[in-house]
């Protein structure tokens, strides 16, 4: 009689690593997913305050590369610039190609390098607070340098309107960089709450 015991193991035993797969695939999926919908949904949270009020765009795209890592992070915000572009009105001003021609554009353009920049950082080293809040002040000169840059050359090609050095980082940087510093600190806080729970729900 021919023992197949072995097989019968080895069979049961590669069922079992091909359905953890299948399950951490699903489940990478649906983070992804949960993201892009909770960056879109930023872009509509505006918090009031004076002078310069702000959205939580930036505290989504932030976690996405805590939370996901360097490469899902990115995809996730790419996902939600795609459908901006496709026509979806979920940008702040609404969407479509032509959104491409407004002068924060970069912004949207930075958030998909920022994810990945604060998603490199964040997973580079042992988990930490002050790991988190490099990775996501990374991210923020990431967004910022981008957007900036981006803010500038529309506005002096496309527009033919150019702005000075000193307004650009007046009106796109010093007004409204305190309110993403007070994000970059919440991410970093909730990313060292949420990463520990996350690992043991994986295992």
């Amino acid at each position: 009689m021919v023992d197949n015991s072995d097989d019968l193991c080895y069979n049961t035993l590669g069922k079992g690593v091909l359905s953890m797969e299948s399950i951490n695939k699903t489940r990478n999926l649906v983070m992804t997913a949960m993201f892009t919908a909770l960056i879109t949904a930023g872009a509509f949270i505006k918090i009031p305050i004076p002078v310069c009020p702000f959205t939580l765009q930036f505290l989504f795209t932030t976690l996405a590369g805590i939370i996901l890592g360097r490469n899902r992070g990115a995809i996730a915000a790419a996902l939600y610039l795609i459908l901006g572009l496709a026509g979806l009105p979920i940008f702040a001003g609404g969407g479509g190609i032509g959104y491409v021609l407004q002068p924060t554009f970069g912004y949207l353009i930075g958030f998909i390098a920022g994810a990945y920049i604060t998603g490199a950082v964040a997973h580079g080293g042992a988990l930490s607070v002050r790991r988190l809040l490099a990775a996501s002040f990374a991210g923020l000169f990431v967004v910022y340098a981008m957007g900036m840059c981006y803010y500038w050359l529309i506005s002096r090609f496309w527009l033919e309107k150019p702005i000075g050095l000193w307004s650009l980082f007046l009106y796109c940087f010093l007004l409204a960089v305190p309110g993403d510093i007070c994000l970059c600190i919440l991410s970093a806080v909730l990313g060292k709450r949420l990463l520990p729970v996350i690992d043991r729900k994986e295992a």
